[in-house]
């Protein structure tokens, strides 16, 4: 029988979806699974992407241009420009999703073996990304008693080696919802430009910053042209997760003509997906407050009823639509494979992605879980009880004390 490679057995599994078995279980029970594991929100998708897929009048779906459809980039290079970033249709690269876009980054800056630093808890698919691209992913932990802030200067500098070659951030962060200051961006330009490095950022969820802060794009820091690459998408934006479409944006010619050469290997993005990235980009600004009040308030009830929840902590997110709690128990993916298989609560179970898989660095988020607001309000307060009567009948609940370690909103 022929071998599995190398690279397909160290491929993680992941943490956001790795629980599907245990729910599919659950639901055949008849138990309503309440899923908070994975960023699908329940926000409609603007009627303005519906309506162009709805009245294609093609008579045949064609490649587009391995960079993407023009007329969709100098959409977006104008989307960009309305929000205070300067770009053109020539320095943007639609891709497969963001996931291709970080793949198209990491192959097109990165030799095998280079090193990227990366602050962690992050998005686990870029343990995968990394693995594919040959590039070893080096965490910098960041701690929820310090409101996943960014560590400081001195740690990053402490782990630059000469296999250094960039720097990668999700900001806002998916899974903490941390959005990252001004002074921490200009911390990272800093570190970028002593040691030529890149910077890519993941800024997917751009238009989610809350309590009256602004989002600060990389593309807008001084001095970094050729030094910042940022990954984009529609899926959350305008709750487009099928559409699966992004983008690759930077000033640097050099990556965008190699980038460009691994998206001819895959020939084009997706067609239909670009027909209604390009209506939604008609989306009324209104449909953004909307959505933004929506996931406040959302958050609001979901991160102060967790914390109301004894042995619960859970910081505010300054962005996104994720929470990490930290649960008093042994280990989070135990007990989110027995809330799936063993506990119900007015017939409604929880289903949450474990924080392990979110971490690069052996045996941390043991005790931690992401949780996504993206369902309507009755659904999260019902999640809440749910959880409440869980953590008080697990078997492996832990009696630990967090508020002498735990800084609210840091």
């Amino acid at each position: 029988m022929p071998f599995i490679s190398k690279k397909g057995f160290a491929m993680p599994e992941s943490p956001i979806r790795k629980l599907v078995p245990y729910a599919e279980k659950a639901i055949d029970q008849g138990k309503e699974v309440i899923q908070l594991n994975i960023g699908q929100p329940d926000i409609k998708t603007p009627e303005v992407a519906i309506e162009a897929i709805k009245s294609i009048d093609r008579e045949v779906i064609e490649y587009s241009h391995s960079a993407g459809f023009e007329s969709y980039r100098k959409g977006l290079a104008e989307y960009y420009g309305k929000n205070g970033i300067n770009v053109n249709h020539q320095q943007i690269l639609v891709t497969n999703g963001g996931s291709e876009a970080i793949t198209f980054a990491m192959m097109s800056c990165f030799n095998p073996e280079d090193e990227i630093i990366v602050p962690e808890p992050f998005y686990a698919n870029y343990n995968g990304f990394a693995l594919q691209a040959q590039v070893v992913l080096r965490p910098i932990t960041t701690f929820i008693a310090e409101g996943y802030k960014l560590p400081p200067v001195e740690r990053f500098r402490e782990m630059i080696t000469p296999r250094t070659r960039g720097i990668l951030i999700c900001n806002p962060g998916n899974p903490t919802g941390y959005l990252y200051t001004p002074e921490e961006l200009e911390t990272l330009k800093q570190i970028v430009l002593e040691n030529d490095l890149f910077l890519i950022a993941d800024e997917v969820y751009r238009e989610f910053s809350y309590d009256g802060r602004e989002h600060k794009s990389i593309l807008n820091l001084e001095f970094l042209e050729n030094n910042a690459i940022v990954v984009d998408s529609v899926s959350k934006r305008y709750s487009m997760c099928g559409a699966r479409i992004g983008a690759l944006i930077t000033r640097n010619e050099d990556v965008i003509k190699t980038a460009l050469k691994f998206a001819q290997a895959r020939l084009s993005p997706p067609t239909l997906g670009q027909i209604a990235g390009e209506a939604a980009l008609q989306t009324p600004d209104s449909y953004f407050k909307e959505v933004g009040d929506e996931y406040v308030e959302r958050r609001n009830i979901l991160v102060n009823g967790l914390n109301a929840i004894d042995g619960v902590v859970c910081p505010m997110p300054g962005g996104a639509f994720y929470a990490m709690a930290e649960l008093p128990v042994d280990s989070s993916e135990d007990f989110c494979m027995w809330i799936l298989e063993q506990f119900s609560y007015k017939n409604a179970t929880v289903m949450m992605a474990p924080g392990e898989g979110f971490y690069a660095t052996k045996d941390l988020g043991k005790r931690e879980v992401r949780l996504a607001y993206v369902l309507e309000i009755p659904k999260l307060k019902l999640a809440l009880e749910v959880l409440e009567k869980a953590l008080e009948a697990y078997p492996g609940r832990l009696d630990v004390e967090f508020s002498d370690r735990f800084v609210q909103g840091a």
